[in-house]
């Protein structure tokens, strides 16, 4: 990519975003952790129908990125991308239904020379069976992107009709892989239903420290299909944060290698087997970075798990 006339590889700008100086003084960074001249590398989780790997933090777009044409936030945005791929993610997940968050993604890949490893992963949502076809082709245009990584069914709107154009898609090669999405805990029964008959490659769903419904019954349905789980609203749309940000972290957050909030929450997700990723949502780059850095250092097992849920409720 090119700025202003000095030539430089995409890795080298990111890179150079997250050791900086200023990268530093605003919170954790992976680079702490290294060795010298080495990069400790994130936290990647398999998708169970390929074995490929992803990293288990990725970044959602749901009202964050909904900013219209306004050039200033687009290019906050961009900066935000910037820094999801310089600290090892690289999955974005959109919808058509997020106002104008597709078109600002495709502003930020574009300013970023289009990222070669970047997982892409956006949603169908019409009743309109016609319409269909045609918003998944707008979605392509407005990301720039030929293939997606991932195409899902909005929160399983008429997913009888979407799913078998989904799957010939798959076929085709116009996405890689096929899901169905869930939020605020709704619909488990019918989404139950669907990943034990329908030939699907991811779910998504809401889960947290707080939102565990799913793992008595979706995570182990999820493991025994080999269906690959996204966790959506880790936060509950900030209100976590909200609530537990003036509360000390325990002292032995240490031992997970937690520095804040958000990667203790974060690290309660990706460390449970059975979830593949989760995708917070951020308009803050220092919240990225601080996001992010979930993917490093210690995971918590299952007994830190119950430890870390005890805390949060008795705070």
């Amino acid at each position: 990519m090119s700025w202003k006339g000095l030539t430089l590889g995409r890795r080298d700008v990111l890179y150079g975003l997250a050791s900086s100086g200023a990268a530093v003084a605003l919170g954790w960074s992976p680079f702490l952790r290294a060795q010298p001249g080495e990069r400790e590398k994130p936290l990647m989780k398999p998708i169970p129908a390929t074995g490929e790997r992803i990293p288990a933090v990725g970044m959602g777009t749901w009202i964050t990125f909904n900013v219209g044409e306004l050039e200033a936030m687009r290019a906050q945005r961009a900066e935000i991308v910037a820094e999801l791929f310089a600290q090892g993610g690289r999955i974005i997940d959109s919808s058509p239904m997020y106002g104008t968050s597709e078109s600002v993604v495709g502003y930020c890949l574009e300013k970023l020379g289009e990222p070669d490893d970047l997982f892409a992963a956006t949603k169908v949502w019409t009743r309109m069976a016609d319409d269909g076809a045609a918003q998944m082709a707008e979605s392509r245009r407005l990301w720039g992107v030929e293939t997606f990584a991932l195409m899902q069914v909005h929160n399983l709107v008429d997913w009888r009709t979407h799913l078998p154009q989904l799957l010939d898609d798959k076929a085709q090669g116009r996405i890689r892989y096929v899901g169905v999405t869930t939020s605020h805990g709704r619909r488990h029964d019918e989404l139950m239903s669907i990943m034990r008959n329908e030939p699907i490659d991811f779910v998504q769903l809401t889960y947290n420290i707080l939102d565990r419904e799913p793992e008595d019954t979706l995570l182990p349905l999820a493991r025994e299909r080999g269906i690959a789980v996204i966790a959506n609203r880790p936060f509950r749309q900030k209100r976590l944060i909200e609530r537990y940000q003036d509360k000390p972290l325990p002292d032995w957050a240490d031992e997970i290698d937690c520095a804040n909030w958000p990667q203790f929450l974060l690290k309660f997700i990706v460390s449970h087997p059975d979830v593949t990723c989760t995708i917070p949502a951020t308009t803050r780059v220092d919240h990225m970075r601080e996001d992010t850095g979930a993917m490093y250092g210690r995971q918590p097992d299952q007994a830190m798990r119950e430890r870390m849920v005890r805390y949060v409720e008795q705070i």
